[in-house]
Order: structure tokens, then sequence, then C-alpha cells
């Protein structure tokens, strides 16, 4: 039997969001016990032209619930507003888009194969179907604004390794 989209995509995201929101655990958790200041934390950047492990959290959720969003509406652009600034925000942000994935079904992902969607930011313009935007795009972003929240957060001195990254593997059972 063929993959579905959704065996694709969802399991995938829903993984990555695990991630992130236990990135904001052990990030809080060094934070309280090097007694840190939150925003600096939240606001630390790998380098000065990357933006800060907020803006790498919030990308996550962006490029999964957010993803899904736009393709029912056929149109994606990137959020502009500022990133949550504060755990509690951000875990927000990542349980929301965990529950948008957990009920999008296998019969509406399925439906939107061969739909056209389309990217657009200010002047650039990029045409996909569905299933493309997807797994070519919004797959790879959640990956890296995952793996550039990690890096941010083990620059930082956060004792964590490549188990925390991988999060909930889809190991067989029985």
């Amino acid at each position: 039997m063929p993959l579905s989209l959704q065996a694709a995509y969802v399991p995938s995201a829903i993984q990555m969001l695990g991630t992130a929101d236990h990135l904001l655990d052990v990030t809080e958790q060094w934070c309280t016990a090097q007694e840190c200041d939150q925003s600096a934390i939240l606001g630390a950047k790998l380098i000065d032209d990357m933006l800060p492990f907020c803006y790498q959290i919030k990308s996550v959720a962006e490029h999964t619930a957010g993803s899904i969003e736009a393709v029912r509406e056929g149109v994606y652009s990137p959020d502009l507003n500022p990133p949550p600034t504060t755990f509690i925000e951000l875990r927000a942000k990542i349980s929301d888009a965990r529950t948008v994935m957990e009920t999008i079904g296998e019969e509406e992902m399925e439906s939107w194969m061969g739909r056209d969607m389309r990217f657009e930011f200010k002047d650039r313009r990029m045409d996909f179907t569905v299933e493309d935007f997807l797994l070519s795009f919004s797959q790879p972003n959640f990956y890296f604004h995952a793996s550039a929240a990690y890096s941010i957060a083990r620059m930082l001195g956060v004792q964590i390794g490549k188990m925390d990254f991988m999060g909930a593997v889809r190991i067989k059972r029985g």
C-alpha cells in the first residue's frame, strides 16, 4: 500500500513539535538552575544574522500547523508577527500546533493531492502542488528550525544530546 500524505508528514511534524516542547522544558530548567535571565536565553542566537531561539521554536509551529492552515487557503506567507517572548507563550504555541496536527485526518489530506499551493513572501513567489509544498518546503523547514533551536540551547551549555533532538522515534511495537 502506498504511503499517504498524512502518514508521510504528520507523524514527523508531531515528533518535531515534541522536540520543540522538550527543548523548551530543558532550556527553562537549565536557565532556572543557572539563575539566568530568561529573555537573554530566548533571544540567544547562533550568529548575529540568524534569528533567536524564540523565533526558531515559533517556526516549528508555523511550518507544521501553520502549513496545514495555509494549505487549506492555498497560499503560505510567513507569519511576520514577533515570536512569543516567554517559555509559557512558546509552549502554548507548540501545544496549539500539536492539536492541529493530531486532528488532521488522512481523508482530508489525501483530498489535497495534486492541488495548487503557493508560497509568497515580499516579491517572491513559488508555486507547488500541496504534496510538494509539504514534503519539500514545509517539512525541511520544521526540521531546520528544530535543529537551530537545539543548536542554540547546546551552544548556551544546556546539557542535551542527539536523543533530545530526535524525540519520540516511531519504533516497531510487538
